[in-house]
């Protein structure tokens, strides 16, 4: 497993912006990321977001990134475009749904599909949302402190 890159961004884009177009929040992309148990990525939009929030962390596999890229004639598509916080390679994202996991000594469990909505379509591209159904990612809590970062875990 590998993580290819850490995104953080202290402000939401499409979040409440039904009809008003969305908004530019920077992403900094970053090496490392303290993660928080219960609360989230140091730095991020979500952090203490809620008790018990469903998306502490998001991650996007870099082979469906991939797909997006090809599928779409993108060839200049950033992977931040998703908006996921960890970019990871070599892990079946969808199979921990529902389970406890490690990366890198940080404990996570995996509470749902990070499922893409309309806003992929104006993000990305017309059919990015109906493309990546099923494959958007993981929403996971963050059960133990400590720093994930770029590279092979």
């Amino acid at each position: 497993m590998e993580i290819r890159a850490i995104f953080l961004s202290k402000g939401h884009d499409f979040k409440g912006r039904f009809g008003k177009g969305r908004l530019e929040n920077s992403i900094e992309s970053v090496t490392e990321a303290s993660c928080v148990a219960g609360k989230g990525l140091v730095g991020d939009r979500y952090f203490g977001f809620k008790e018990n929030f469903k998306g502490q962390i998001t991650f996007f596999d870099w082979a469906v990134f991939e797909e997006v890229r090809t599928h779409f004639s993108l060839s200049d598509l950033e992977p931040s475009v998703f908006r996921r916080n960890v970019i990871t390679s070599g892990l079946d994202l969808n199979s921990l749904i529902g389970q406890s996991f490690e990366v890198q000594g940080v404990k996570f469990e995996g509470s749902e599909e990070c499922a893409p909505c309309f806003w992929m379509d104006e993000a990305v591209a017309p059919g990015t949302e109906t493309f990546l159904k099923g494959r958007g990612g993981l929403r996971a809590r963050i059960l133990s402190d400590g720093s994930i970062r770029k590279g092979k875990a």
